[in-house]
């Protein structure tokens, strides 16, 4: 009976040791018994189809997907078949693989790069910032804000995950973090918070004592201004916003106050002549407030004494006789606009005038000007809405733009950004334009002189002129190409009712501007080119109305 079992165990053996042991399921696909060359043909004909599908994804709340390409996923179908190990030699072990089976994972071969930007990318949509107990006003009533923990893909598990469960065809779950919020505040010091700091913090106004006037902080701007915020040891602390404060105190004790005025540089017929600095002396207000968490709890003596310092110029008077301007380094001038477009260009012009530009400074006509509304002063003005005449509040600012664009560029100044009207118009230099619009369209330029410039801007009812004043450092010289591939305008007709500019149009073409700097102390040139492609600007035809003649 013995030599029969040891005969049999010996035929079983030798007839599968080229096999895979018995009971062996990879990915769902039963491969024991087979040979390791049909296991691996079977594995390939039956999960390649699918290895190009995006794998579904789950993740917490999240559902998404991740491509196998982008993550360099691949499986190693040899190594996958070799993984499932030798034929057993334990009797024991090869008669119970008659009856049980044994799950395998696929070997992947992974770009483990790839992979993790491809989980980071999936954690964008996970990540949850833990939330912090806190106490904010609602008005005046104070609101306890409840811890919430956050929310992380764990990235390590998640990617041995995904190698193990990718090629399944079923949504991989991926590990997530809870992410417990750093403050650790508890329930108990929140209640606390609210009963016996946070009420009374707005119970009643807090004074600050200034020199010679005093001002006020009212429940509201407390309320405004405060809130209450972990202090590191599970409790809350009063969190001050200073700006916010500020806001509500500078009015009152402005005239305690002597601003602090910058040098700056003003022209005496054609020679710049440097004015002055003053230092200031004023409120410290972020040492002012350092002083209100304390008073905040109390019932009674609830002021505080406003700091003072001194407050230099941020420009001193030896800062700007060391930038060099000396004299006048390029100038434009353009003309030809309407009225109520002159009223616009004047008041932009009036806000860039005598602005210096330091050496290494990025100048933005946007952010010089603020915003060019009613309240500032623009009317309402011609612009280009949808490639067809409109008005619009600031309207012509677009002529200071290209004036000043144009003295930049004779200035030897850097192009940080420019955008130029979308069809040509005849007044402007051909691909040596720009518009701006606020909030979407900038002109912005840098200047990389070793010297400061200054910005002077001249207006007259007829037209606008900016010169920039410096120690010149380039000759600059412009070249326009002859204009090429021109396209006809379309005519668009406006129906009875609508308002409606007619407009005979213009032939749109392509047309490249050359800039060519030699430097005055090594005689060295550069050049640079910038190519622009004007559309047509369509003929309007107002309906009742005939068409305008070109």
């Amino acid at each position: 009976m013995l030599a029969a079992v040891a005969l049999a165990y010996g035929i079983d053996l030798l007839t599968s040791r080229d096999q895979v042991p018995r009971g062996v399921i990879v990915s769902g696909i039963e491969i024991g018994g087979m040979t390791r060359a049909d296991a691996e043909q079977t594995l390939r004909d039956t999960i390649q189809p699918g290895l190009h599908r995006d794998i579904p994804i789950r993740a917490g709340a999240v559902h998404t997907s991740l491509s196998p390409a982008s993550a360099g996923l691949a499986v190693d179908w040899a190594g996958t078949v070799a993984a499932t190990g030798d034929q057993p030699l334990n009797p024991i072990k090869r008669v119970t693989s008659l009856f049980t089976t044994e799950d395998r994972d696929v070997v992947t071969n992974a770009d483990d790069t790839a992979l993790t930007e491809g989980l980071d990318g999936i954690n964008t949509q996970v990540h949850r910032d833990p939330v912090d107990g806190a106490v904010r006003y609602d008005g005046l009533i104070p609101i306890a804000v409840q811890p919430a923990n956050g929310a992380d893909l764990d990235v390590p598990a998640a990617a041995e995950e995904i190698k193990r469960s990718w090629t399944s065809g079923r949504t991989v779950e991926l590990p997530v973090l809870s992410v417990q919020p750093p403050g650790h505040v508890s329930d108990a010091a929140i209640q606390r918070t609210v009963t016996e700091v946070a009420r009374q913090a707005v119970a009643a106004p807090v004074k600050v004592l200034g020199e010679g006037r005093d001002g006020n902080l009212a429940p509201a701007a407390i309320a405004a201004a405060v809130t209450f915020g972990p202090d590191g040891f599970g409790g809350l602390k009063p969190v001050v916003d200073v700006p916010k404060l500020s806001e509500t105190l500078k009015p009152q004790l402005a005239a305690t106050e002597k601003p602090a005025k910058d040098a700056g540089v003003t022209l005496a017929g054609d020679r710049p002549v440097v004015t002055p600095s003053v230092d200031g002396h004023g409120v410290d207000y972020k040492a002012t407030f350092a002083a209100l968490p304390e008073v905040l709890p109390r019932a009674d003596n609830r002021e505080i004494k406003a700091v003072y310092g001194e407050q230099p110029a941020k420009l001193t008077t030896e800062q700007v006789s060391q930038l060099g301007i000396k004299g006048v380094i390029s100038t434009f001038k353009t003309g030809g606009f309407a009225a109520d477009s002159g009223v616009n260009i004047r008041r932009a012009a009036e806000t860039i005038n005598g602005k210096i530009l330091k050496p290494g400074e990025t100048f933005s006509l946007n952010n010089a000007t603020g915003p060019r509304d009613a309240p500032q002063g623009y009317v309402p003005a011609g612009i280009i809405e949808h490639d067809r005449p409109a008005q619009g509040i600031g309207g012509g600012v677009s002529q200071l733009a290209t004036t000043l664009y144009n003295a930049s560029y004779f200035a030897g100044m850097t192009d940080v950004g420019h955008r130029e009207h979308s069809y040509y118009i005849s007044r402007y230099p051909v691909a040596r334009e720009a518009t701006v619009f606020e909030g979407a369209i900038d002109l912005k330029f840098r200047n990389d002189l070793p010297t400061g410039v200054l910005i002077q801007t001249i207006w007259t009812p007829a037209d606008i002129t900016v010169r920039f004043w410096g120690t010149k450092r380039y000759e600059v010289t412009s070249a326009t190409s002859p204009k090429s591939n021109p396209t006809p305008p379309q005519t668009v007709s406006i129906p009875p009712g609508e308002k409606c500019s007619p407009s005979a149009g213009g032939e749109g073409f392509t047309a490249t501007d050359t800039r060519t700097m030699r430097d005055l102390t090594t005689g060295q040139t550069k050049t640079s080119t910038h190519t622009v492609r004007y559309k047509p600007s369509p003929k309007v035809v107002c309906a009742g109305t005939p068409p305008p003649r070109n």
